[in-house]
């Protein structure tokens, strides 16, 4: 299938079992639940997957499983980062990258690198990947940010690297992005409260945590902001606004897996050292989802 990068992607929770398993059947329900409601690609074993806290082994399986659950119905995006570049090599070069369409990148996390350490990181593992490769900026999560002119170099300098995924909340630098890019390069949100008025600003759509829970309400949403309808992108942008930032507020993916579990897709549990939100939250969350 073409891939072009619009529209919404869904960056999948990983279900376990109420004793810390991976829960295969589970995410069988969810990749299918996210389909069904519109969505245009798959993310998977994004830092939404939990993947920090899964072995080598059990990652290896869910790549496998995703894409045999999809069985090619939308595109497919492997989440594959490291603050390793060269365990990131390793990983790169042994890949099974059969059933993927992309691959999104995580800068590097902890270590906080400078601009070069950032760019020359992102410019080995592309060279490496034999799949178009993702940006992914979230400092929220990494430490450190992605300026506009570094992601504007690497997608200038590299013809490898096709979008990035903009989570840094700033609207200055988003528009710094969006203004300076090449022609064909994407720029897509990470932020779901916040999507609406990125699109507004020029984005290319969103790669979402909400839509694992509403993905009809959201990919119908981005897809009619994207066709500057946005009386109708409004009203639902609405519906969800303040579920996709209370799913948040303790941790993510604690917060979407609460609304999967209420909606009976999958369960709750998270891996430590992530926790379960509290029950406050999980009363605020419930009170809201009534009125949807």
């Amino acid at each position: 299938m073409s891939f072009n990068y619009t529209g919404t992607g869904v960056a999948l929770v990983t279900p376990f079992t109420a004793n810390g398993e991976v829960d295969y059947d589970a995410l069988g329900k969810l990749i299918d639940h996210v389909i069904n409601g519109g969505v245009e690609y798959l993310v998977v074993l994004g830092t939404t997957g939990e993947s920090a806290t899964l072995t080598k082994e059990e990652k290896k399986n869910i790549y496998k499983f995703a894409v045999q659950a999809n069985n090619k119905r939308v595109n497919m995006v492997a989440g594959m980062g490291g603050n390793n570049t060269a365990e990131l090599l390793e990983t790169a070069a042994h890949f099974d990258y059969e059933g993927y369409d992309a691959v999104l990148s995580v800068s590097p996390y902890y270590n906080k690198p400078n601009q070069n350490g950032i760019y020359e990181h992102y410019k080995a593992f592309a060279n490496k990947s034999p799949l178009p490769v993702i940006i992914y900026n979230v400092p929220g999560r990494t430490g450190s940010n992605i300026s506009a002119e570094t992601q504007l170099r690497l997608a200038n300098d590299i013809s490898n690297i096709v979008c990035t995924k903009e989570a840094s909340g700033n609207f200055e630098q988003c528009m710094d992005v969006i203004q300076g890019k090449p022609a064909n390069f994407k720029v897509v949100s990470g932020d779901d409260a916040i999507t609406l008025s990125l699109i507004g600003a020029g984005m290319d759509g969103v790669i979402s945590v909400i839509g694992n829970a509403y993905p009809r309400i959201f990919s119908d949403m981005v897809r009619a902001a994207l066709a500057n309808d946005y009386e109708t992108a409004r009203r639902l942008h609405y519906k969800v606004y303040e579920l996709s930032k209370l799913i948040f507020t303790e941790g993510s993916p604690g917060g979407v897996k609460y609304i999967l579990k209420q909606i009976g897709v999958c369960g709750d549990t998270v891996r430590l050292p992530l926790y379960k939100i509290s029950p406050a939250l999980e009363q605020k969350m419930h009170n809201i989802m009534q009125t949807i």
